[in-house]
């Protein structure tokens, strides 16, 4: 028998073709894998009859962690007789719009954990150690098919040990585009406010001795800049609102640890699930009767938002300081998109910060931190973006039409409407200024070649005079099709019974 497998869904950047091969070979099939231009995975198998529909079964029992299948099509046809072997293909650039995603970046898994802490290990301490688990996936990926060349590691040419784990079926970095190793991969260095590198002896570890003595650092991660402080002096958290004109709004920290958490906050079980959770958001917690960092991260309030490391370069930030943990709040001048360029960061957060610790891997696409609470025992997402972002929420309803949606003009993120899947951007911010716009045009347009969605009508607000108003206008002149106007208030309760699967109030 043969079978063409068609999967959608989040089916690439998760080690799904890795999973695919190993089942394959494990019932004797023969057969291909292959990523697709649309974010699908197509599979072409041949075998006997009952070990093909074990292997399809097997496909949704015991898929990959971090993937989530739409649907599985699959035609069954008498076998040609063409395969030998299983194998994994050369990526087409075929579409057949049906929706898929590449997935949201993964927080550090254990395993890298346990390797970057190994001093026999040869990623010991390499801040950027990732795996078919976990690593950066929407923040590094440029186009579909999601495949090395189509991301930011293409300026990073494997070494012969990584190219030797890459291809190892065995080996937990099988097919994983983001692997890298110190001889091989994006190195760190830092420099002073102006970019000039200065030499140290561990350009990570040294920033926390850095934070430790008072100073702000401008922190280069995954999908844009942190500036970092200290979280029991108040000096540099005074400096850190003065320059950024923040009198009163709460800064976001980043705990050690959990332990640690537990010092100065308290943490119910399903706050320690979501702080632990892959997506590491920042989740707003109750500050404990014996709370002891500084009141200026966010004076006047009962909560502290808190986030626990997410990268190797987060946790050893950690190793030299003595802090319990750090500011962390987005690196952006007022009303702007944040940073994610090396040059932009030092033009525009030089007269801020007293060093940068930098890295030279582009950021494709910038993404702020996720910010939940927990209600009544469920978290509720306040912002949506890194962990989340863009992945699809799903709807009880499915709609006809493809729609585009701009939103308002405060905490704005676009989003696509596709058969009962709803495609949401990472936060894009508060639409006021030249440079927020442009990156919401840029973010929409990339969210929409990820989904492959054409849309047949675009939403935006009922006021005219907002910047989204504009920008829906001139989208929906450009693609020919009708603009659909919705009053503000009403989008808001409809996109909340939407999310919550509710008919009526």
């Amino acid at each position: 028998m043969r079978a063409e497998i068609t999967v959608t869904g989040i089916v690439q950047g998760v080690g799904f073709r890795p999973f695919i091969y190993r089942l394959a070979v494990s019932h004797g099939l023969v057969g291909f894998v292959q990523n697709r231009g649309d974010a699908t995975v197509f599979i072409g198998v041949e075998g006997d009859e009952s070990s093909i529909r074990r292997f399809m079964r097997e496909i949704r029992e015991k898929k990959p962690p971090l993937a989530r299948i739409f649907s599985l099509e699959a035609k069954l046809t008498e076998s040609r007789g063409e395969f030998s072997r299983f194998e994994i293909r050369r990526s087409s650039s075929k579409r057949s719009r049906r929706a898929s995603i590449i997935p949201p970046d993964v927080s550090i898994c254990d395993d890298c954990i346990r390797e970057m802490r190994d001093h026999s290990d040869r990623r010991y301490s390499y801040f950027f150690i990732t795996c078919t688990n976990c690593g950066p996936r929407f923040t590094v990926i440029e186009k579909l098919p999601y495949d090395r060349p189509n991301t930011t590691m293409i300026d990073f040419q494997m070494c012969s040990h990584c190219r030797k784990e890459y291809e190892n079926p065995l080996d937990r970095r099988f097919h994983a585009q983001t692997i890298a190793c110190p001889a091989c991969g994006p190195r760190a260095y830092l420099t002073d406010k102006s970019g000039e590198e200065i030499d140290v002896e561990d350009p990570v570890r040294e920033v926390g001795k850095l934070l430790d003595e008072g100073h702000i650092v401008a922190v280069k991660g995954i999908g844009g800049f942190h500036l970092a402080t200290a979280t029991t002096i108040s000096e540099p958290i005074l400096r850190l609102r003065a320059a950024k004109h923040r009198r009163q709004k709460p800064f976001a920290i980043m705990a050690r640890d959990l332990d640690a958490v537990k010092t100065f906050a308290e943490v119910t079980p399903p706050e320690e699930a979501a702080l632990k959770s892959y997506m590491r958001p920042i989740v707003l917690l109750k500050k404990s009767e014996s709370y002891y960092l500084s009141d200026q991260i966010s004076p006047g309030l009962h909560t502290v938002g808190v986030m626990l490391p997410y990268t190797g370069m987060h946790i050893m930030m950690f190793d030299w300081s003595r802090e319990p943990a750090f500011v962390m709040t987005s690196a952006n001048p007022p009303d702007e998109p944040i940073v994610k360029d090396n040059s932009e960061a030092i033009r525009k957060l030089g007269s801020i910060v007293d060093y940068f610790l930098l890295h030279n891997r582009r950021i494709a696409q910038r993404c702020d931190d996720s910010v939940l609470r927990v209600v009544a025992g469920s978290p509720a997402l306040i912002r949506r973006s890194r962990g989340y972002a863009p992945a699809p929420i799903e709807l009880r309803r499915e709609l006809k039409a493809e729609v585009l949606a701009l939103g308002g003009e405060k905490r704005v993120t676009s989003c696509i409407l596709a058969g009962r899947r709803c495609f949401a951007s990472q936060h894009i911010g508060d639409v006021e200024k030249l440079e927020t716009l442009r990156y919401l045009r840029e973010a929409t347009g990339h969210l929409l070649k990820l989904v492959g969605a054409e849309p047949s009508v675009i939403a935006c607000d009922l006021h005219p005079a907002f910047h989204t108003t504009r920008l829906a206008r001139r989208l929906a002149e450009e693609l020919g099709v009708p603009l659909e106007r919705v009053q503000h208030h009403h989008a808001h309760i409809a996109s909340l019974m939407a999310e919550k699967g509710l008919d009526e109030l």
